[in-house]
């Protein structure tokens, strides 16, 4: 599984509209809406980088009111899930 972090910056006056658009597009597990620089983030999850290329360009740039995006392709994750396993098995 790939998963990808996309940063939105938005029209503030659509910025619903467009979570909404994200949040409905297959591969899109979830879209935050944040304080800062940017208004959404969209965390992507898809079997393939390939999916990552199409979600991206061709689904997440249709969004009402989405002005620019940055694209953060994850290389690994680490959760707290991932070292109470790794502590129950004895990896230091």
């Amino acid at each position: 599984m790939i998963s990808a972090i996309v940063l939105v910056r938005a029209d503030p006056q659509r910025i619903p509209q467009c979570a909404t658009k994200l949040a409905g597009i297959e591969g899109v597990s979830r879209v935050y809406s944040v304080s800062g620089d940017w208004d959404l983030v969209a965390l992507v999850e898809v079997p393939d980088f390939e999916s990552v290329a199409r979600v991206v360009t061709e689904e997440v740039s249709t969004a009402p009111g989405l002005q620019k995006t940055q694209t953060l392709t994850a290389f690994r994750v680490y959760s707290k899930g991932d070292l109470e396993q790794a502590w129950d098995i004895g990896v230091n």
